[in-house]
């Protein structure tokens, strides 16, 4: 068994752009060009076909998604881009009679071998749903759950640090440092989300797959998670899917457009949403369908 933790190192018509959060506009202007162009590939998805049943949900897919950036998967629903973040880390494997073909590899390392334990994979890669999921047990519990399970910490103390990095790392720690043995699911829905977020990030993964974590918030709780993944990506590789063009252009440096399991065109995300390639994009990102 290849023990995949070891391995994999902890990287036409104009459209306006929503403007950025001020947090990232106080910060030198790169440019997601700059920013696709000089990031490492994180994750190389080649020719990947996915199955359910005998349904086909995706044909041939190509990309390629850098570390230490977001990329937003943008299309009209059922077009395929949750079930390739599903593939990302391995939870169509969960769904009987599903299938994927074609190579998805991290680092280098092909996800999908037979010598790769899934739960492995779910540990380096960690998702965020849509709607908030804390588990039915204390903040604290909350937290430490993963790194107890995969026995991170040899000591209380260090249990009681990995809580606080990761509350801290999700922007939580100064809202529940005083409460951290009340339930969880007693949070408002943005402070669930970013639990979820601590947890997830408690152990260490190198990339964090997020399907439309801000669709059930309400518009501050969005501007929290939003400026929390802003924070996040300048040291962890994020994929989101978001059916929201306005958010993936504030947050995104990458954008890949998905349309009837095809991806059509990615690219950066100022160039996706200013000057696509492509007609098709172009009429999907000043609405004329979808």
């Amino acid at each position: 068994m290849v023990d995949i933790v070891s391995q994999i190192s902890v990287p036409a018509q104009e459209v306006a752009i929503p403007p950025r959060p001020a947090a990232q506009m106080r910060a030198p202007v790169v440019s997601d060009k700059q920013i696709a162009a000089t990031t490492p590939t994180r994750i190389s998805v080649k020719d990947v076909n996915a199955f359910y049943g005998q349904k086909q949900a995706l044909f041939d897919v190509y990309i390629e998604i850098p570390g230490n950036a977001v990329t937003a998967f943008i299309g009209a629903s059922g077009c395929g881009k949750s079930t390739l973040l599903r593939c990302l880390n391995r939870m169509n494997d969960t769904i009987p009679g599903a299938r994927v073909d074609g190579a998805i590899r991290m680092d280098g390392i092909d996800i999908n071998s037979p010598a790769v334990d899934p739960v492995q994979v779910r540990t380096r890669i960690g998702m965020v749903f849509q709607k908030p999921n804390p588990f039915p047990m204390s903040i604290y519990d909350n937290i430490a759950y993963g790194p107890r399970t995969h026995k991170l910490a040899t000591s209380k103390a260090d249990l009681d640090a990995i809580v606080e990095k990761s509350l801290r790392g999700a922007a939580l720690w100064d809202e529940v440092k005083d409460r951290l043995k009340s339930s969880g699911l007693g949070l408002s829905g943005g402070q669930q989300q970013r639990l979820v977020i601590a947890r997830t990030l408690a152990v260490s993964p190198a990339v964090i797959l997020m399907d439309e974590p801000c669709s059930a918030l309400d518009p501050i709780a969005t501007a929290h998670i939003e400026a929390l993944i802003d924070d996040l990506r300048k040291h962890t590789c994020i994929v989101m899917v978001t059916h929201s063009m306005a958010q993936a252009a504030r947050v995104s440096q990458v954008t890949a457009f998905f349309n009837m399991g095809q991806l059509v065109e990615s690219g950066p995300t100022d160039q996706i949403f200013t000057t696509p390639k492509l007609d098709q994009t172009q009429d999907y990102i000043t609405g004329r369908f979808g």
